[in-house]
C-alpha cells in the first residue's frame, strides 16, 4: 500500500511520514518554546518598569537579533554558490553590531529612540503594501491596511516628540511586544505538547 503524498516546497512531492516525523521531532522540543516564551515574559515586566534596566534589556534584545541576523548571513555564505563574500561581510558586520550593543545597550537604545519615527513608518508602510497584495486571498486584508494606516499616524505623531516623549513611546511599544511575544510562544509551546502526547 502506496504512503499518502502531500505537495512540498517548491512543489515537490514529499512523503507524508517524513513530514510527521517532523511535526513528531518538533513536538519533543515543546518545553523550549516554553522556556523562550517566558523569557519574553520577563524581558517585557522589565521593560515596562521604565528604568535603566529597560533602557539595557531593549539594548540586549537588539544585539541578540544582530547577532542571530549575522549567524544567519554567515551560514548562507557557506552553503551559498555565488556571492559567498558578500553574505559572509554582511554576517561580520552585523555580529559587529551585536557586539556593540552588548556593550552599549544605553546608546542602542537612544539610536533607536531617535529613528523610532523612521521604524514605525517603514512598519506601516509595510503593512499597507501586504495588506492589497493579499486582498483576494485574505477577507480581513483591510484590517491589515487599517493597522497600517495607525501605525504610519503613530509614526508622524512620534517624529514630532521630543527626545524624553520618543523615549517612553519606545519602551512601551517594546514592552508590549516582548509580551506578546512571550505569550504567543507559550501557547505555541502546549500546542505542540499536546500534538505529541496524542501521537
Amino acid at each position: 500500500m502506496s504512503s499518502a503524498v502531500s505537495p512540498g516546497i517548491g512543489g515537490t512531492a514529499v512523503d507524508s511520514s517524513v513530514v510527521l516525523t517532523l511535526g513528531h521531532q518538533a513536538g519533543k522540543l515543546w518545553w523550549l518554546w516554553l522556556v523562550t516564551g517566558i523569557a519574553w515574559v520577563v524581558a517585557a515586566l522589565v521593560i515596562l518598569q521604565f528604568d535603566s534596566a529597560s533602557v539595557k534589556t531593549i539594548g540586549v534584545i537588539v544585539g541578540c537579533m544582530f547577532l542571530a541576523f549575522g549567524a544567519q548571513q554567515l551560514l548562507l555564505a557557506v552553503v551559498a554558490e555565488r556571492l559567498r563574500w558578500l553574505w559572509a561581510i554582511v554576517g561580520v558586520v552585523f555580529l559587529i553590531c551585536g557586539v556593540i550593543c552588548f556593550a552599549l545597550p544605553q546608546d542602542t537604545f537612544a539610536a533607536l529612540a531617535d529613528i523610532f519615527g523612521f521604524l514605525l513608518l517603514a512598519v506601516g508602510v509595510w503593512w499597507m503594501v501586504e495588506a492589497f497584495v493579499q486582498q483576494r486571498e485574505n477577507r480581513l486584508w483591510w484590517l491589515s491596511l487599517l493597522c497600517g494606516i495607525l501605525m504610519c499616524v503613530l509614526a508622524f505623531w512620534t517624529s514630532g516628540q521630543f527626545f524624553f516623549q520618543k523615549a517612553y513611546t519606545l519602551l512601551v511599544v517594546a514592552g508590549i511586544w516582548a509580551l506578546m511575544h512571550g505569550i504567543t510562544d507559550i501557547v505555541r509551546a502546549f500546542r505542540l505538547r499536546a500534538l505529541h502526547d496524542r501521537g
